[in-house]
């Protein structure tokens, strides 16, 4: 993700799912993995990328020129998988410059794919705090909220993420699934794999796949797999 100011967060569990990787595409995983967003992350001082999501533009922060070094080395040692030291860097950037918002959006990747829940959703609402403009944010804090089992915090953290940014493909996948696997209402769920489909130019088997069995599905049937598009 970004810093927005600073630049970018890799997305949640692959590229964008249920866990964060830092790379700048996106794809879901339900027993097996599925297709990537619409969407190509960039790192920049002031647009976020998480997951394969651009951020929509906001009032963006001046970004010192050695805050914005220490953020991309920072990046560099997360893509490279060197997750402790990224730890280290972000936690300064975010505790040097709290205005940001970048910095504890990837701290709260790093504490979620650790299982350090509380840790990740209060840094990811350090974020928003930050750069309420963000959506890709409000999405990773959906994620972090649906792993805790907050189910209501994250329908609202997704439908934040959403209203700031409609084409933004993955916040539609994720609140699909809280409102199939968890919410149990297979209408909405429906509508809102088809707005995903709908966003995804390249297509997307796997939730295609969850489509024809959601409408086939009898009683208390649930597929347990599917995971978020981070």
């Amino acid at each position: 993700m970004g810093m927005a100011g600073c630049a970018s967060v890799p997305d949640p569990e692959s590229p964008l799912h249920d866990t964060a990787v830092p790379t700048s595409t996106a794809t879901v995983t339900h027993a097996s993995t599925p297709a990537p967003t619409n969407k190509t992350a960039s790192a920049s001082a002031s647009a976020p990328v998480v997951v394969a999501a651009p951020a929509k533009p906001e009032a963006e922060v001046p970004v010192a020129p050695a805050a914005q070094r220490a953020f991309d080395e920072a990046l560099r040692a997360f893509r490279a998988g060197r997750v402790e030291d990224a730890e280290r860097s972000f936690l300064a950037l975010a505790q040097a410059y709290p205005e940001l918002g970048g910095p504890q959006a990837n701290l709260g990747l790093i504490y979620r794919r650790a299982g350090k829940l509380p840790e990740a959703i209060a840094a990811l609402e350090k974020a928003v705090q930050a750069s309420p403009q963000q959506s890709v944010y409000f999405n990773q804090l959906g994620v972090a909220y649906r792993h805790h089992g907050l189910f209501t915090k994250a329908r609202e953290a997704y439908e934040r993420a959403i209203s700031l940014d409609a084409d933004y493909a993955a916040p539609y996948l994720n609140l699909g699934i809280l409102h199939d696997l968890y919410l149990q209402e297979r209408r909405r769920a429906l509508e809102l794999y088809d707005r995903y489909l709908t966003l995804s130019p390249g297509g997307d088997a796997t939730v295609t796949k969850w489509v024809a069995d959601l409408k086939n599905r009898k009683g208390d049937q649930v597929m347990l797999s599917k995971r978020e598009q981070e």
